[in-house]
């Protein structure tokens, strides 16, 4: 570890701050200060939708408290996080990145939100995210895309996306505004954006963390989950996010293992598979496809044994959540009415249809409406044996497929994370297709609901950041952690991002 009185507060890591926090070297106080006034010099990034210095500083302050009358602490006393605002957050604005929801206030906590002010975590605002959690760049947010902190070395003032959706999260950390941040991911939103942003991206698997008081988009999908600047922390956040809550049917009834307590027990006689399928028909990029064997060297060099494995259907995955997501997205979305909260859009005289119809039209961006309309066609009459129905049976052959893999000896598996780095800012905003693609590596881990890990290993030779990622059987963080970690030693990625401002 890094002692952290060679580093500025920002550039901590959480295990470095809580060591700093606990010898005195520092306080919370300062600590939030510091990171309020760098998100206040870099405001350009665009990575808050909401601020919430005020409440920051009083979060602190009960911390340096409970350190001063030597009180029980928790695993995050006093580290200042951002909250991708997806989470409901007990009177402080809550959008999903979309103007349905602008004015709205919830009256209650989410439970992952609430996990983390029990370990005394502190709250800097609410992250920037695509609208709903639908997109893969940011750019869809009602609130205008964040950006990426780092810039392409044959053109520095071109802009680049931060990834999605939760781009406002990976944002904020890699550029060093907040020690670590939640996500939520889907089919990549914490991983993608994480090697866009050269950060670490865990989506723990399905049901470890509760999903109740976030904002829906595919019920059966949605996985909240930490997004930091070291595997160390990305342990100690998921330790504090987890648990099981009974107010969600699909959260899981089992403990939480000390996930940093392993982190450092080495890949010696641990197998890791490589699909071939992840080499699609036309081929990688050269740069992919180079790192990804370099990923393989150094976990072999490290001890453990690499083992070519295939997934027959991953050709699938990417039709196949494109009709579950919108699907569920076209159920959980017709909630927003203009009925109970949210926007409201009415003229004397209309009726209630008028209303529904004037307040979803003005309330939901495109990428919104065009999901909406996939998934409400898919499920319609006709059609739900022909789409729907038939991607749930794919799906289940895509998590046998991983399955028949970690029974034949495979302890994790290893991919990339995307199948390039970060693009300029409005490059690919009006293909979807395109846009969609870039999950093309990350979807299939979300259908089998396993756990995936997005480590940064290298740049580019644009000089942007690139991911490896590592998926584990069910339940098995640690040993995803520990993979993890061998890795982010053996790649020893050290590169900072240059501050882009708008």
């Amino acid at each position: 570890m890094t002692n952290p009185t060679e580093l500025t507060p920002t550039n901590w890591t959480i295990a470095e701050a809580r060591a700093a926090l606990d010898t005195g070297e520092i306080t919370a106080v300062a600590l939030t200060e510091a990171h309020l006034a760098a998100m206040d010099a870099h405001k350009g990034l665009n990575a808050f939708v909401t601020e919430t210095g005020d409440k920051a500083l009083e979060m602190a302050r009960a911390s340096d408290a409970r350190r001063q009358a030597g009180q029980a602490r928790g695993a995050l006393d006093g580290i200042p996080l951002a909250i991708k605002d997806l989470f409901c957050t007990d009177g402080v604005r809550t959008t999903a990145g979309s103007n349905i929801l602008a004015p709205f206030v919830p009256p209650y906590e989410s439970t992952v939100s609430a996990n983390l002010w029990a370990a005394g975590a502190v709250m800097l605002g609410k992250a920037n995210l695509d609208e709903f959690a639908m997109g893969s760049s940011n750019e869809t947010s009602a609130f205008g895309g964040a950006v990426n902190p780092w810039t392409r070395t044959s053109e520095p003032g071109t802009r680049q996306v931060p990834g999605g959706s939760s781009g406002g999260s990976a944002s904020a950390v890699a550029a060093r505004l907040a020690m670590g941040a939640t996500g939520t991911d889907t089919g990549g939103s914490i991983r993608q954006p994480a090697s866009f942003c050269g950060i670490v991206g865990l989506k723990p698997t399905y049901g470890r963390c509760s999903r109740w008081g976030i904002v829906a988009f595919a019920s059966s999908l949605d996985q909240a989950g930490p997004m930091t600047r070291s595997v160390t922390d990305a342990a100690l956040m998921l330790g504090a996010m987890a648990g099981h809550d009974p107010r969600d049917s699909t959260s899981a009834p089992m403990p939480v293992p000390d996930f940093a307590a392993t982190i450092e027990q080495g890949v010696a006689g641990l197998t890791v598979g490589i699909p071939k399928e992840y080499r699609p028909d036309e081929g990688l990029s050269p740069e992919i496809d180079a790192l990804w064997t370099r990923g393989m060297e150094m976990l072999r060099d490290a001890g453990a044994t690499i083992k070519d494995i295939s997934l027959p259907h991953t050709q699938y995955a990417l039709a196949t959540y494109y009709i579950i997501a919108p699907a569920e997205a076209s159920s959980n979305l017709a909630r927003y009415d203009g009925v109970r909260y949210g926007l409201r859009v009415v003229d004397d005289g209309d009726g209630l249809n008028d209303m529904y119809r004037k307040t979803r039209a003005a309330g939901f961006g495109a990428e919104v409406k065009r999901r909406i309309l996939i998934g409400t066609y898919a499920l319609s009459a006709g059609y739900y044996d022909a789409y729907y129905l038939k991607a749930q049976k794919v799906r289940a052959l895509i998590a046998r497929d991983f399955k028949a893999a970690f029974d034949n000896g495979v302890d994790v598996i290893l991919t990339p994370t995307t199948p390039s780095a970060a693009f300029p800012l409005g490059q690919e905003v009006t293909d979807p297709v395109t846009m969609y693609l870039n999950d093309v590596f990350t979807v299939p881990t979300s259908l089998a609901g396993l756990p995936g890990l997005s480590v940064p290993v290298a740049l580019t030779s644009e000089g942007l950041p690139q991911g490896l990622q590592l998926i584990g059987r069910p339940f098995d963080e640690e040993t995803v952690l520990r993979a993890g970690r061998a890795l982010e030693k053996a790649a020893a990625f050290t590169a900072t991002p240059s501050l882009v401002e708008g």
